[in-house]
């Protein structure tokens, strides 16, 4: 499925953000993973709501009477290869005539929390946002200078400071830096 993306909804550790993922030959990506990647730790479960804006269980009962396949109705609202692999793994595709309620409610459970535990990342040298670095308590928040050793100055990704995507580490690197280049 590598080069599909699905908007979703995607939550660990009781933060969520909304975007698009992206499925990778290796993986997950796209915004909505790589924000969460920072609050994510190895072994937790992620959270992922397919149709965050649709009743998806709504939908399947309105139709209920329905002979359309329910991978033909899913189709409406993912991208057909996508819909397809989904089937493949988690639902035997049939009329949607032939499903109990329960069924439907647990299909729709499934795409409104799609639960995965990654394995982990692609490391150090591929992250688009890291976490950690010198605390923030140790710095004047005026000057970026140490509070204990004069004359030392820390500005930009080496501090301690993690911006959500959308260049808010970029706006971060260049303020710190003004700040500390003021008294120079």
């Amino acid at each position: 499925m590598s080069g599909v993306s699905v908007k979703s909804k995607v939550s660990c550790n009781n933060k969520g953000f909304s975007g698009n993922i992206l499925f990778t030959h290796k993986g997950l990506s796209g915004p909505a993973i790589l924000q969460i990647s920072s609050y994510w730790k190895k072994g937790d479960v992620i959270h992922i709501d397919l149709l965050p804006d649709i009743d998806i269980y709504g939908k399947l009962i309105e139709k209920r009477q329905s002979r359309i396949q329910i991978k033909n109705l899913l189709a409406q609202y993912f991208p057909k290869r996508f819909i397809h692999k989904w089937c493949e793994l988690y639902i035997k595709s049939k009329p949607l005539s032939q499903y109990a309620d329960k069924e439907l409610e647990g299909i729709s459970g499934h795409l409104k929390n799609w639960e995965i535990k990654p394995a982990g990342t692609e490391g150090y040298n591929r992250a688009e946002v890291t976490l950690g670095g010198v605390n923030t308590d140790e710095l004047s928040s005026k000057t970026m200078e140490a509070k204990n050793v004069p004359g030392l100055y820390f500005i930009g990704e080496v501090i301690d400071v993690t911006g959500q995507l959308g260049g808010y580490n970029l706006q971060w690197a260049w303020s710190s830096g003004y700040a500390a280049g003021q008294c120079a």
